[in-house]
């Protein structure tokens, strides 16, 4: 409704909360409408057994929608909590994508295969969801593997400057590394840096070109991202094989 659209926006409200409160006064307008209109005409009466009515009706259908209810309640919640909003793209129960919209009983997610997921809003108040765009900078990591005969502090060095050498990572705070693990085939140095646009485009446009950039300087210092491999010991029993040199 115009009238309750721009009293929202007056009041500096984003469309996080403003979609869930105009639906909200459509419904309460045309209760009200309709109840004045019976008022009018001469109902009143009628109006209040009606109302009786109605009560003992809500009772009987609010039992046989508790699960609609729940999910109204939730989105209430998620309306006055912000655990996200629209344009954030979240993760919950195994999935991930953007809002696009939050609605009372419902929230629309649009995935990053374009899928579009409908989520009753009591499934994202149960569970934990991971808002990374939540704040104005994300921590993203990434683990390189290099040989055991590899120098460490000069391949420590060159992770270093591909972090502080690419636009899109921030400088402070500082892009680290760390010696993590010891692994059967490999030594892992695991990177953490931070960008500045924490939305997912972006995310992996910078960790791809980052790691890209990493692997092209360890083949140009001949620092070696070794493959994984298994040693396998023991003795193999053949029986039978002087049947079938006989036959």
């Amino acid at each position: 409704m115009p009238v309750v659209r721009r009293s929202l926006d007056r009041r500096g409200l984003d469309r996080h909360a403003s979609v869930p409160l105009q639906r909200l006064a459509r419904i309460l307008i045309g209760f009200v409408a309709i109840a004045l209109a019976f008022s009018f005409a001469g109902f009143g009466n009628i109006l209040s057994s009606l109302a009786t009515i109605g009560a003992a009706a809500t009772l009987a259908i609010g039992f046989a929608l508790q699960d609609v209810l729940k999910n109204f309640v939730a989105g209430i919640f998620i309306f006055t909590d912000k655990p996200f909003r629209i344009d954030d793209w979240i993760e919950f129960d195994g999935n991930e994508g953007v809002v696009e919209d939050i609605s009372l009983r419902v929230t629309r997610v649009r995935t990053f295969d374009n899928e579009l997921l409908t989520v009753p809003n009591s499934v994202l108040t149960d569970g934990v969801i991971k808002n990374p765009v939540a704040k104005e900078q994300l921590r993203l990591q990434f683990l390189f593997g290099i040989g055991y005969d590899d120098d460490i502090d000069k391949a420590t060095d060159i992770i270093i400057e591909e972090a502080e050498a690419h636009d899109g990572i921030l400088e402070d705070p500082a892009p680290t590394v760390r010696l993590t693990e010891l692994g059967d085939s490999s030594v892992g140095l695991k990177s953490r840096f931070w960008i500045a646009q924490p939305k997912r485009s972006d995310f992996v446009k910078v960790r791809g070109e980052y790691v890209k950039s990493v692997k092209e300087r360890f083949d140009e210092e001949g620092i070696d991202i070794p493959y994984p491999n298994r040693t396998l010991s023991g003795s193999l029993d053949v029986s039978g094989y002087e049947a079938v040199a006989d036959d």
